[in-house]
């Protein structure tokens, strides 16, 4: 996943933490925030680590693009797209287990090693390339892809830990505003880096000596909860600890993998996800190569503007949200057509855009531009469509859900650059990325008719599951979610 809206504030869903005799809310900067700032740059590592190659890529083919000083690579457009594609070889891997994980051995350690090593690996980067050629690149990227599994999954159980239902929505969004953050910064300085007097490979070395100084940051302030942080005042701690209620975390929630296998709205949100995660990994892993070879910018016009859509992503994404609840609030849209609007727009309006693009001639930089910034920016009102529905569905199992829609959804993360590899075979071609622009937006109509015919957003019945030591559904044994008509966010 991802990035959070903030719509999944608990206080406001229909199974809600609601603690009797909350404590005050302490004022002032406090260990919770601390925790969240901590994360918001953890993600913007992660994602700096993941996009680094998009823009460095385009040096290493072409040393007349940056610094001619450094090493050249004669890597074809298949052996790009590849490479490119081979991050999430790994990452799928990891998706579904790493929750089990984060529950048993805390998020704490499983966050510290999974950035630690992606940034070590980095580093070394420019090292497997001298060596091992595209071959040794692609298996540095599968083991990358393979740590940076655990990101998402342990991020959602240190917000189940940290952040109180009063604030789950603030503290989630300010967290995972950091993914899009890291894309933004990475794109922008990757060109910059690329022509300096350092050359492409200090891309990797600052991005990954920057991982590595965050991971030595998070191990000595990150915690797993504020039971276990020494810092927390007992004011704070007492109020994040009751805004869960009684907890019992001995008992285990049984998943009902066959109903939610086999739930239409929960394959029609799969879907829907799997379709997002086509087109955003198709253009930002091919928008680099697209600028340079059909807009003719230089490589430090060409990071800049890659990453400006993600700049508009990022901050459409604070006012989507408001919009999103502001409707839900005041009753001007039910759930269910808030969820299928916003996602409408999410994918229908860039699929509109793509279609624009595929019909830009060569050289029209300024209005591909703009269709690229549309494409992009406008697909983070899916955070307010698909990407939230797991809640709606069943809260109790949110994150196995998360696991499953994540792991589906970035096999196409590996399957789109491939098909582009195999589509373009000159890239200066503007009729050959027509084509990759068609399939994207084919794509985004299906997964968004999908949603549209079969998704929901009401509370399915497989959600009131059973603990393996009794036979109360958990809800209730746990007494900590009660039960309330309003379906708003």
């Amino acid at each position: 996943m991802p990035f959070c809206c903030g719509c999944c504030d608990d206080s406001t869903t229909r199974y809600e933490y609601r603690p009797i005799g909350q404590p005050q809310q302490p004022s002032g900067f406090g260990a919770r925030h601390l925790q969240t700032v901590l994360l918001f740059f953890g993600l913007t590592m992660a994602y700096a680590l993941r996009v680094n190659m998009s823009v460095a890529i385009v040096a290493m083919v072409d040393r007349h693009a940056a610094n001619e000083d450094f090493e050249e690579f004669k890597w074809d457009e298949r052996t790009k797209s590849a490479i490119l594609s081979s991050f999430f070889w790994g990452y799928v891997v990891t998706q579904i287990p790493a929750g089990q994980m984060a529950q048993r051995f805390g998020p704490k350690i499983l966050l510290m090693f999974s950035i630690g090593i992606c940034a070590l690996l980095a580093i070394l980067t420019p090292l497997c390339a001298h060596v091992g050629g595209a071959k040794a690149v692609m298996g540095l990227r599968i083991l990358q892809g393979l740590s940076q599994g655990f990101v998402f999954p342990s991020t959602h159980h240190m917000l189940s830990r940290w952040a109180p239902a009063s604030e789950r929505g603030r503290l989630g969004t300010l967290s995972y505003a950091g993914a899009q953050f890291g894309t933004v910064v990475m794109l922008a300085i990757s060109g910059v880096l690329a022509s300096s007097t350092m050359g492409w490979p200090s891309i990797f070395y600052i991005s990954g000596a920057v991982g590595i100084l965050w991971a030595v940051v998070w191990f000595f302030y990150g915690s797993n909860s504020p039971a276990e942080y020494r810092g927390i005042s007992p004011e704070e701690r007492e109020f994040i600890e009751s805004s869960f209620g009684q907890q019992d975390h001995s008992q285990k929630i049984i998943t009902p993998w066959i109903a939610i296998c086999t739930s239409a709205p929960m394959i029609a949100l799969t879907i829907s996800h799997m379709a997002h995660n086509w087109g955003f990994w198709t253009l930002l892993t091919e928008m680099p190569t697209y600028m340079k070879e059909v807009l003719e910018k230089d490589i430090k016009n060409n990071a800049l503007l890659s990453s400006l859509p993600y700049l508009v992503m990022w901050l459409l994404s604070f006012v989507f949200s408001p919009l999103s609840d502001f409707l839900i609030n005041r009753q001007y849209l039910s759930r269910v057509v808030s969820r299928k609007l916003f996602n409408t727009i999410g994918l229908w309006v860039p699929m509109v855009a793509l279609l624009g693009l595929a019909f830009v001639p060569k050289g029209g930089s300024d209005l591909a531009i703009v269709l690229l910034t549309l494409a992009v920016g406008i697909n983070s009102a899916t955070y307010l469509g698909f990407q939230v529905n797991h809640l709606d569905l069943a809260p109790n199992h949110a994150g196995t859900m998360m696991g499953i829609t994540n792991c589906a959804a970035n096999i196409m993360s590996i399957i789109a650059p491939l098909i582009v590899g195999e589509v373009i075979t000159d890239p200066t071609d503007p009729i050959q990325w027509r084509n990759v622009f068609y399939i994207a937006a084919a794509i985004y109509f299906f997964g968004n008719l999908t949603f549209l015919i079969f998704g929901k957003a009401d509370v399915q019945r497989w959600n009131e599951t059973v603990t393996s030591e009794t036979n109360v559904p958990s809800n209730v044994q746990n007494n900590q979610m009660t039960n309330n008509t309003d379906h708003s966010d």
